[in-house]
C-alpha cells in the first residue's frame, strides 16, 4: 500500500541529492575536521561550504551560525545561554503556545526563580502586541517566540517583535524551525537576534540544526569543551549532518518558490474540501497569514486518534492536533491557548504537505476523509442520533 504522507511538520522525506552529499563522509571522508593533517582540512573546508549554504538560505553571514544537534538543543542554547550572559536580568517572555522545546525550559527556569511571562493569544492564534510592548520592562532578560506555530502554521510577526525587543534593549529569540525553507527570511536586514532551525524540517538529515547568533550579541556557551563552533558549541562536529544540512538549505533555497505556490494551492484544494464535504468542521488558526503547507481542521465530536487510525488503514500519514497521551483527556495546549471548544479540539487533524505531494494524493485524501468522519460519528456518543 503506497504511503501518503502529510505529516510533514512533524518531519520530511529527506531528498536525495542530500544523501548522496553526505554519503563520502561516513567511510571514505572520514577525518576529523579539527586535525592539523591534510585529510582532515578538507573536512573542515565542506563544513565551511556548509555554513556558507545555511547562511545563504537566512540571508546572513557564515560567521553567525552555530551547529547544533537539532532544533532543541538550539532553542535550550539561546535561552539558557542568554540569562546566564545576563545574570542580573530574571525575566522571561514567551507565548502559551510555543513548542515544547521552548516551554518546558521557560516553565523550569521558574524553579530557579525567574518571572515567565506567557502571552496569550486570540482565537485565530495571533499574538497581542500590545500585550507584549506592556510586559517589555528592564529586568527583562529575553523574548522568545515562535515564527510559525507547529500546529496550525500561523506566522507570527517576529520582524515587528524583533524591532519593539530591540527599542528596549531585549534580546529576541525566534524558534523558526517551521518557517525556515517555507517561507522567505533575510536576516541581514532584521533586528532578530538569534534563530533556531532543524534540519529534519527541510528534507534534511535528523540530528543536526543551526542556532543562529547575530554577531555582537551576548550569549555564553551551552555545550563546554573544545574549540569548536568558535567557542560557542564544543564537540567534533557532526560532520555528515552538517554537510547534509548544508545541501538541503540550498535546495530550500531553489524549491520555495514551488513551497509557496504549488504546495500552498494543493493545501488550499484539501482544505476546502474536507471543509465542505464534513459537516460540523472548522479550521482552527490564521487562514490567510499562515505556512503554505498547513491546515489544522477540527471534526466535531469525534476523536482525533481515532481519525489517525482509520486514516493509517488507507496509507495516509498525519497528526492529531491534539497532545493527547494514553489515559490523558487534555487536548493540545496550542487549541486550547485559542480557546477552540472543548468537542472540537479532541477531534482535530493536522495536514502538513511539502513539495513531494501530489495531486493525486490530494484527491484520494479528499476521497476517503468523508466517509472516515461519517463512519465515527455514527459510533460517537457524542452525536444526537
Amino acid at each position: 500500500m503506497k504511503t501518503i504522507y502529510f505529516d510533514n511538520n512533524a518531519t520530511t522525506k529527506m531528498d536525495e541529492q542530500v544523501l548522496e552529499e553526505m554519503k563520502p563522509l561516513f567511510c571514505e571522508l572520514y577525518g576529523n575536521p579539527s586535525s592539523m593533517h591534510t585529510f582532515g582540512g578538507q573536512i573542515g573546508r565542506r563544513i565551511s561550504k556548509a555554513r556558507a549554504q545555511v547562511a545563504a538560505l537566512l540571508g546572513c553571514e557564515p560567521g553567525e551560525i552555530i551547529f547544533t544537534s537539532g532544533g532543541t538543543e538550539s532553542d535550550n542554547a539561546a535561552i539558557k545561554g542568554t540569562l546566564a550572559a545576563l545574570p542580573n536580568r530574571r525575566k522571561v517572555i514567551t507565548t502559551r503556545v510555543e513548542h515544547p522545546a521552548v516551554l518546558a525550559v521557560c516553565r523550569e527556569l521558574e524553579n530557579h526563580g525567574y518571572m515567565v511571562v506567557e502571552l496569550n493569544v486570540d482565537k485565530l492564534g495571533r499574538l497581542d502586541m500590545a500585550e507584549l510592548e506592556e510586559q517589555l520592562d528592564e529586568n527583562t532578560a529575553l523574548v522568545t517566540i515562535m515564527y510559525a506555530n507547529n500546529e496550525t502554521g500561523v506566522i507570527f510577526p517576529a520582524e515587528e517583535i524583533a524591532a519593539l525587543a530591540a527599542e528596549k534593549g531585549v534580546i529576541f529569540h525566534t524558534d523558526a524551525v517551521q518557517a525556515v525553507g517555507k517561507i522567505p527570511l533575510d536576516l541581514k536586514h532584521s533586528n532578530i537576534d538569534m534563530l533556531s532551525l532543524s534540519g529534519h524540517k527541510l528534507h534534511g538529515p535528523k540530528g543536526v540544526g543551526v542556532l543562529f547568533v547575530r554577531k555582537g550579541t551576548r550569549l555564553s556557551p551551552f555545550m563546554l569543551g573544545g574549540h569548536q563552533e568558535a567557542g560557542k558549541r564544543a564537540g567534533t562536529e557532526n560532520v555528515p549532518g552538517i554537510v547534509g544540512l548544508g545541501k538541503a538549505c540550498e535546495l530550500a533555497q531553489k524549491n520555495i518558490k514551488e513551497e509557496n505556490e504549488r504546495v500552498k494551492k494543493l493545501r488550499d484544494k484539501l482544505e476546502q474540501a474536507i471543509l465542505e464535504k464534513c459537516p460540523d468542521c472548522r479550521l482552527n488558526g490564521d487562514k490567510d497569514n499562515r505556512l503554505p503547507n498547513t491546515s489544522n481542521i477540527s471534526f466535531e465530536y469525534i476523536e482525533g486518534e481515532a481519525i489517525l487510525l482509520m486514516l493509517d488503514q488507507y496509507g495516509i500519514c498525519a497528526s492529531s492536533g491534539s497532545a493527547c497521551t494514553s489515559g490523558s483527556l487534555e487536548p493540545s495546549h496550542v487549541l486550547r491557548a485559542m480557546g477552540v471548544p472543548f468537542t472540537a479540539a479532541h477531534g482535530s487533524i493536522r495536514f502538513s504537505l511539502s513539495r513531494y505531494n501530489t495531486g493525486e494524493e490530494v484527491n484520494f485524501v479528499i476521497y476517503k476523509i468523508p466517509a472516515i468522519i461519517n463512519r465515527l460519528r455514527e459510533l460517537s456518543p457524542f452525536v444526537v442520533k
